[in-house]
């Protein structure tokens, strides 16, 4: 085990339309796909993808969907620590002008308690705020054990402030700064003041802000995608996650931000497909993006 990713699993279902019908209609959508979702499982099938397969415990349910899921899991040679739910949770999401709309469907009943792993080897965990006691639990373990402990803040969760207390880099959601009625600068310090030794906010496309290894306040605009070409933002931030966890096991020696210019190309790429599964960058991708794209004004 090199990263331990936890999260939700999701199926989700992507589709491109011009409108959702109402009453007794029926629509054709010009597009669609299907693939893994949910926010840590999208990081973990990022980071496989780029070239380093984490560990992932995510919920499970025996029925077609969670059968589907293991495929996948299996293709990007993830190993899945189940945590049995009775079914499946489901993703229905709408692209639309840079923004998308989203219908969940979600079991989070756990059936048992969370696994018992050996994360003797592992150097880095990832967590989504899902799954709340398996978090808090693993965050304790890998910080304790020094290692690496990294949070997609996307939403307030029910031990937020408690898990915040064993995570060294936060990156956090425009979302979450409302929820919790911080500004920018507010959640800075307030991820500071729990001890994040990283601290960001993901702001789409209006890039990071974020303050560095000495406490410096950075801001790290997006790159620049023609319009025309942003199709679907969903899992961009997800991609992100994946892909900064990558950077850090790739070369742990490196700055932030170097590892946030990595992710930050891996998301433009994203952004350009299609569901999460065909937005998967490799590394020649990101390589790609880097030496083409330029940052916003």
């Amino acid at each position: 085990m090199q990263a331990l990713f936890i999260g939700q699993t999701y199926i989700d279902v992507t589709f491109l339309t011009d409108r959702l019908p109402t009453g007794d209609e029926k629509t054709i959508a010009h597009d669609y796909a299907v693939s893994f979702g949910g926010n840590a499982v999208t990081a973990a099938f990022c980071c496989a993808r780029l070239g380093i397969a984490p560990d992932l415990l995510c919920s499970y349910a025996d029925d077609w969907l969670g059968r589907m899921f293991m495929d996948m899991a299996a293709k990007y040679s993830i190993p899945i620590h189940a945590r049995k739910v009775r079914e499946s949770s489901l993703s229905f999401i709408m692209p639309n002008n840079g923004k998308r709309a989203i219908v969940r469907c979600r079991d989070d009943d756990y059936l048992h308690p969370f696994p018992n792993l050996n994360i003797r080897e592992a150097r880095a965990l990832h967590v989504d705020g899902h799954q709340p006691d398996a978090a808090l639990h693993y965050a304790k373990a890998f910080r304790e054990a020094g290692r690496l402990t990294s949070l997609d803040g996307g939403a307030v969760r029910s031990n937020t402030e408690e898990l915040l207390e064993f995570i060294d880099v936060a990156i956090v959601s425009d979302r979450m700064c409302e929820q919790m009625k911080l500004s920018h600068s507010g959640m800075l310090d307030h991820l500071r003041e729990k001890g994040c030794k990283i601290g960001g906010i993901t702001l789409g496309e209006r890039g990071l802000v974020w303050y560095d290894e000495t406490g410096q306040r950075r801001e790290m605009p997006s790159l620049a995608i023609p319009k025309e070409k942003v199709i679907d933002t969903n899992g961009a931030g997800d991609v992100f996650h994946g892909a900064y966890v990558f950077s850090y096991l790739q070369n742990p020696d490196a700055s932030w931000e170097s590892h946030f210019q990595f992710s930050r190309a891996a998301s433009a790429h994203k952004i350009q497909r299609l569901g999460n599964e065909a937005g998967l960058p490799t590394l020649d991708d990101v390589k790609a993006m880097l030496a083409d794209a330029s940052e916003t004004v």
